[in-house]
Formats: C-alpha cells, sequence, structure tokens
C-alpha cells in the first residue's frame, strides 16, 4: 500500500509539473520571433478542398524567409499533393523553392464517429510527434482540418520538452463567419497567434487577431 501511494503521489507531482511548465509555455510562447538571424523552416498543415486552396493561397503570400516548407496532409487526402506541386512550380527558384511533402493518419474523416475519432486521433498523433521531432520547424501554420490537432500538440510537446520553440500559427478558414470550426475550437488556447477573418468571431474571442480578410 506504501509503494501504491508514492507511486500516485509522485504521478499526481508529475502531472502537476507538466501542467505548470505547459502554462508558462503558453504564456511566453507569442514572445518568441523566428527568422531575426535567418530563414524561418514552416511546417503547413494541408487540409483538403477548400482548406487545400486557401493555405496554399496563404503561403503564396510569404516571402522567400519562409524555407524550407514541410507539407503535411492525411494519407487519405489524393488531390492536394498534385495542387502543392503546382503551387511550387509557381514560386521564382531559388534557395526559398526547397520543401517536401508528408503523409500521416486523418485525424477524423467526414462523418466519422466520436468515440472511433479518439483512436483515429491518437493515430495520427503517434505519426506525428515523430515526424515534428524529426523535422524540428521553426512555425508550424494551419487552417482548420482536423490534421491540424496532432501536429500543433506535438509542436507543443517539443516546446514544452525545451528541445525548440516552435511558433503555433491558426488561421480560421474563411466560410467559419459565426463561430468557430471543431479544430478552431480545440487549438484557440494553444495557438501563439489565432487569426480570424470576421470581425464578428474577433468580437466573440478576445485572443483573436483579425486583419481582415487574409486568403
Amino acid at each position: 500500500m506504501l509503494a501504491l501511494g508514492t507511486a500516485a503521489l509522485a504521478l499526481v507531482v508529475f502531472f502537476l509539473v507538466f501542467g505548470l511548465r505547459v502554462f508558462v509555455v503558453l504564456r511566453s510562447g507569442s514572445r518568441h520571433k523566428p527568422g531575426r538571424t535567418g530563414p524561418v523552416s514552416v511546417l503547413v498543415v494541408v487540409g483538403s478542398g477548400g482548406h487545400t486552396t486557401e493555405i496554399l493561397r496563404l503561403l503564396g503570400s510569404l516571402s522567400s524567409s519562409y524555407s524550407p516548407r514541410y507539407y503535411v496532409l492525411a494519407q487519405s487526402d489524393r488531390m492536394s499533393e498534385d495542387k502543392i506541386y503546382t503551387s511550387e512550380s509557381l514560386r521564382k527558384q531559388g534557395a526559398d523553392s526547397e520543401f517536401k511533402v508528408f503523409r500521416i493518419p486523418r485525424s477524423r474523416e467526414v462523418h466519422q464517429s466520436w468515440s472511433s475519432s479518439v483512436l483515429s486521433t491518437l493515430s495520427a498523433l503517434s505519426h506525428s510527434i515523430p515526424l515534428v521531432f524529426r523535422l524540428q520547424p521553426d512555425l508550424i501554420l494551419c487552417n482548420g482540418p482536423g490534421t491540424c490537432v496532432p501536429l500543433c500538440l506535438a509542436g507543443l510537446l517539443l516546446r514544452v520538452l525545451g528541445l525548440k520553440k516552435v511558433l503555433l500559427v491558426y488561421v480560421e478558414s474563411l466560410c467559419r463567419v459565426h463561430t468557430l470550426s471543431l479544430t478552431g475550437r480545440i487549438l484557440y488556447p494553444l495557438t501563439d497567434y489565432f487569426f480570424v477573418q470576421w470581425a464578428a468571431l474577433r468580437d466573440k474571442f478576445p485572443r483573436a487577431i483579425f486583419l481582415g480578410r487574409i486568403v
């Protein structure tokens, strides 16, 4: 019984310390400004359909300092990879032309049950953590697909463990006028910069940044 009590106490202390570390990281994350001394490596989470169009349009407006670019999309996405290569072919050739494409399991398919989505999200997280830890991007940029969640959690874990300061930037989809997407609601308290494209959302969510339409 004594050993069990000691183990339980140690577990409680561990979660308290870990929770405090997460709190400190979330409070101090936005003070980190990557790119001051060189290029910014960016991990871009690509969804499907409208999400793909929006994120590629947004990425096209970024300077050549954002390189290399690591695109991550769901294994079941059969269309976005061609769009990525088309978009990259339009960029000016040179130092900013470096990019790679990776795939991970999708967190949640359309109309998938909530119970089974828990397991699929854990599967996606198990692939996201080693990928993010290996790439160690300066910035993770996403705009709504469920695949954002495990990748952002992996980036947050990288920071919590003190291995790399990864900036998390979320841009809510243009189609979200009055309510956040499920992904947006999950990531709202975790991201360093959370952009919305409608004033109504800015008024509801005080941490959100409103610059008008940006995609």
